[in-house]
This record gives C-alpha cells, sequence and structure tokens, in this order.
C-alpha cells in the first residue's frame, strides 16, 4: 500500500486541497477512486514531466501532480486541468524544489 500525503507550503497552504475542494462532487468522486487506486499502486494514465515530477492524467482533462519517494509515499502537489496545464506544470515543479530544500 502507497501512503498519500499533501505538500504544505511554507505558511501552511495545501495547495492539492485547496484545489479539490473547487471541484463539485462528481470530479470529487472520480478523483477518489483514481487515488483509491493510486494507493494500491495502480496509477493508470500518468507521464513523467521531469526528474522527479509526474502528471496523473485523467480523460475529462484534470491532471494531479505528483511526486514518489521510496516507493512508498505519493505526495501531491496540486491538480489543475488542461487548459492551464503549463502554469500548473511551473507550480508543481516550484512546489517539488521547495519540498527537496526542506528534507
Amino acid at each position: 500500500m502507497k501512503e498519500i500525503i499533501y505538500y504544505q507550503t511554507l505558511d501552511n497552504k495545501t495547495p492539492y486541497l485547496e484545489w479539490y475542494n473547487t471541484l463539485d462532487k462528481s470530479l470529487r468522486l472520480i478523483v477518489d477512486k483514481r487515488l483509491s487506486k493510486v494507493e494500491r499502486g495502480l496509477f493508470g494514465k500518468n507521464k513523467q514531466l521531469a526528474d522527479e515530477l509526474f502528471e496523473l492524467k485523467f480523460d475529462n482533462g484534470l491532471r494531479i501532480y505528483y511526486t514518489e519517494e521510496d516507493n512508498t509515499i505519493v505526495l501531491l502537489f496540486t491538480g489543475g486541468n488542461k487548459s492551464k496545464q503549463s502554469k500548473d506544470i511551473d507550480i508543481a515543479k516550484k512546489y517539488l524544489e521547495e519540498y527537496k530544500n526542506r528534507i
């Protein structure tokens, strides 16, 4: 089983949860089902974006940006959709760099 944790910024904000809470109930259910599979190691449609940055891709255009540590922890940075993907990737890269600098 993989453990999913959420990245927190230096000012204790959780960007992923902020994004998730903006989704309507039907989209949250889709995301929840997918993350349940991720916990079991079944990532499905995903893509490596950078050395340690990946995205989970959904058929409806949603994206979740994450990294994995020690093959047991999936750290969710943020989410978004296809329309603002480039901006979201830049933000996720920044969060990954901040996280690496802290540990």
